[in-house]
């Protein structure tokens, strides 16, 4: 039987589970899916090492980032963005290779790109890990300017409390990639001037529990679109797919 996994700490309420053993047994694939929760990213070897009939894995959060110093290859689109979500596992004789992919950034394109009028053309980016990285990617080959909003000081960043509703105006793409509003805590929301918001905004939240964040909710009142990270989701699953079996 063939094994495919998560990676990650903590995982709770990991989706990948649930959806690729369903995959598994509503296609009658032999495999399963299996979570491993890892304290520490040093672990992995020692998974890939007892566990011979991995074929791959999906990567979360904190991992995203400093998994790639264990991989074998990176794609070049992965590299570009500096983060890698989904590892190919290869067995070539005694030797094991692992390449790494970036799924989200294929998620998040096609469930963002109907949603872009003309007018468009730059985006606040809520967050500075892994995730963000492959959104800022995914929004810049789109066509959008980028900007990375921080809590912090940090180089091409800038502050919550630096976004004016003339910023809001001017970046009128507001992609959440933090953890602020996922529940439990649905009661939070990024600080930003949600009453300068119209018509012409778009809140796209990571976020798929509860499915209208805060963030959503505020910025709908205002008349903007707004779209959870569901759609986002299960098209990145699709893609992990294609990237364990080889349709690059």
């Amino acid at each position: 039987m063939d094994k495919y996994g998560l990676i990650g700490f903590p995982l709770e309420h990991s989706f990948s589970k649930s959806f690729f053993n369903e995959k598994f047994n509503s296609e009658k694939i032999d495999a399963k899916y299996i979570n491993f929760e890892i304290p520490a990213i040093e672990t992995l070897p020692e998974i890939i090492a007892s566990n011979p009939e991995l074929k791959g894995l999906n990567v979360t959060i904190p991992y995203k980032q400093k998994v790639i110093s264990y991989l074998d290859s990176v794609s070049p689109e992965a590299r570009a963005i500096g983060a890698v979500n989904v590892i190919r596992v290869e067995q070539n004789g005694n030797e094991t290779l692992l390449k790494g992919y970036n799924s989200d950034v294929i998620g998040f394109t096609k469930s963002m790109e109907p949603l872009l009028k003309d007018y468009h053309k730059k985006a606040l980016i809520l967050g500075t890990g892994g995730a963000s990285k492959a959104i800022d990617y995914g929004l810049r080959s789109l066509g959008l300017e980028t900007v990375f909003v921080s809590r912090y000081e940090r180089p091409g960043t800038i502050q919550y409390n630096k976004i004016t509703p003339d910023v809001i105006s001017e970046y009128n793409v507001i992609i959440n990639c933090t953890p602020c509003g996922m529940f439990p805590h649905i009661d939070e929301c990024p600080q930003l001037p949600y009453e300068a918001m119209n018509e012409k905004n778009i809140l796209y939240d990571l976020i798929y529990n509860p499915d209208q964040t805060l963030f959503m909710q505020k910025g709908e009142k205002q008349g903007a679109t707004v779209k959870n990270g569901l759609e986002m989701l299960l098209l990145q699953a699709f893609a992990s797919w294609d990237f364990w079996n080889g349709q690059e």
